[in-house]
């Protein structure tokens, strides 16, 4: 299937867009190698989110392109810092004891401090939720490109005290970064609001084909594939599990409806109330991270129900349409733009149910839904055309703060080329 290129992964206006307070930044031998520092994210190899999975897949890729490369990785003991190679990539190893958002803040506070003693020519910073210390890296004279991710603070989980510093993180990130990058149109204007849209780039994240076929990670949960539905998402209310668990068990649907997530019915009132509407044939499996399970998931079923409120380009949603499901999605304008018009979408448990009524029992509808979700997964959300569009975004970033030609540019393998459509 033929892939555009990234023309339209890119707004921003190289040469004009980026934070001119950086433009005389250090020229020392220091700079002539492309180096770039990777930082929040829990660490490399992926065992949490999307970003992490991204920066598995980035990462080899610029090592590929001619970058060192260093990433700094959360451990979750209290241990001295230390350093590791990870497939030709440095990582820096920060133990700040167990996984809460105050160690996560502590991490993001120490990563800054390490990278200040370093000087790295560039770091690229994923999330915005602690944007505020990055300025010390604005102070330093250290160039920063900052992934803004989702309009965090309008979540409907976080209680006051957070939204009041999530947004103070995002006009922080807006007005201390180097450069921007929004994953999605929606999250590009939304910056555009804050600063000047030459300093935005919109670049989305990726997805590849799914082609194992084998139904064995299946086996130990007892599903037979074509018959069952998934929903893969974090159980909170902003994503319509309610809604969606609601309008599947509102009859029999002689299907199962597998569930993943991290359910803690008997912590979180929200939990509960999912799994109290939930009729026998809805299936909870957990939070799955194991890759071969993941896949068969997506590959053997009929439909993957999306209900994800806000946020920009999924990493979940584009996993489903790279293995050709079929999308039923909570209609709005994220979800809208990256799978179009060939989902069905709902607003309501009421629709939600509608349209299951319809879907469930027309193959036909299903089968091109599923192939609609393919060709724009691909057209649009290749992985390679991503990380090419991150590789010369960030040369160019690493060439114009630093003084140095961006061209000619190192050609990425044509080997790895190819292992990025995997």
């Amino acid at each position: 299937m033929r892939v555009n290129r990234p023309s339209l992964l890119r707004t921003g206006a190289i040469g004009a867009s980026f934070d001119g307070t950086l433009m005389n930044s250090l020229h020392s031998d220091q700079y002539k190698t492309k180096a770039l520092s990777i930082m929040g994210i829990r660490g490399i190899p992926a065992r949490h989110g999307g970003f992490e999975t991204f920066v598995e897949r980035l990462a080899p890729y610029l090592v590929a392109a001619g970058w060192v490369v260093t990433v700094y990785c959360q451990e979750d003991e209290k241990s001295p810092l230390r350093e590791t190679t990870w497939n030709g990539i440095r990582r820096i190893h920060i133990g700040v004891g167990p996984d809460t958002a105050l160690n996560s803040i502590r991490f993001d506070w120490a990563c800054i401090t390490h990278a200040l003693r370093e000087k790295p020519p560039l770091v690229l910073t994923l999330g915005y939720n602690t944007a505020a210390f990055g300025l010390r890296l604005r102070a330093a004279g250290i160039p920063n490109v900052m992934n803004m991710d989702g309009i965090e603070w309008s979540r409907d989980k976080w209680g006051r005290l957070a939204r009041v510093w999530l947004y103070l993180n995002d006009w922080a990130g807006c007005l201390g970064a180097t450069h921007l990058i929004a994953d999605h149109p929606e999250i590009a204007r939304h910056l555009a609001s804050r600063v000047s849209a030459r300093k935005i780039s919109t670049i989305p994240y990726g997805t590849t084909e799914i082609v194992h076929d084998s139904a064995a990670p299946l086996e130990p949960y007892g599903l037979t594939p074509g018959r069952f539905a998934t929903l893969i998402a974090r159980p909170e209310p902003e994503n319509s599990i309610l809604e969606i668990v609601q309008a599947f068990s509102s009859r029999k649907r002689g299907i199962e409806l597998v569930v993943l997530g991290n359910f803690t019915p008997e912590h979180v009132a929200y939990h509960a109330r999912v799994v109290n509407a939930a009729s026998d044939e809805v299936r909870f499996l957990g939070a799955i991270y194991e890759p071969p399970t993941v896949q068969a998931l997506r590959r053997h079923s009929i439909l993957y129900l999306h209900g994800h409120r806000v946020g920009g380009t999924n990493p979940s949603l584009l996993e489903a349409m790279g293995a050709g499901n079929p999308v039923l999605a909570h209609d709005n304008r994220f979800n809208r733009w990256v799978v179009g018009e060939g989902a069905e979408y709902f607003d309501s448990a009421r629709t939600c149910s509608d349209a299951l009524d319809r879907l469930l029992d027309d193959h036909a509808t299903r089968v091109r839904m599923g192939k609609a979700s393919m060709e724009r997964a691909f057209n649009t959300f290749g992985w390679v055309d991503v990380l090419h569009a991150y590789t010369t975004l960030l040369t160019d970033v690493h060439s114009w703060v630093h003084g140095r030609p961006s061209w000619p540019r190192e050609r990425v393998p044509q080997s790895y080329e190819r292992e990025a459509h995997r």
